[in-house]
């Protein structure tokens, strides 16, 4: 990741679940089988520079594996 999450994150919304997560095969494949979700949010991040932004983040997350390939999407600030 080119960023760490600081604060807790909050205004969490499901994008996708089940069959409709489209990287299905490939989370189950990487990280072992479970009930995947797709996931959305807000937090406030340190970049690698040491700048720190407010920003939406997806993730993936599965109960017993936990949250996934965490990117930043855009900047809210």
């Amino acid at each position: 990741m080119d960023f760490e999450v600081i604060s807790k994150i909050i205004n969490i919304e499901p994008i996708a679940r089940g069959l409709s997560v489209r990287a299905r095969s490939r989370l189950i494949r990487f990280y072992g089988e479970g009930r995947w979700r797709k996931l959305k949010g807000e937090a406030t991040i340190r970049l690698r520079n040491g700048q720190i932004r407010r920003a939406e983040l997806h993730w993936y997350e599965a109960h017993g594996i936990g949250k996934r390939e965490m990117k930043r999407k855009r900047n809210l600030d």
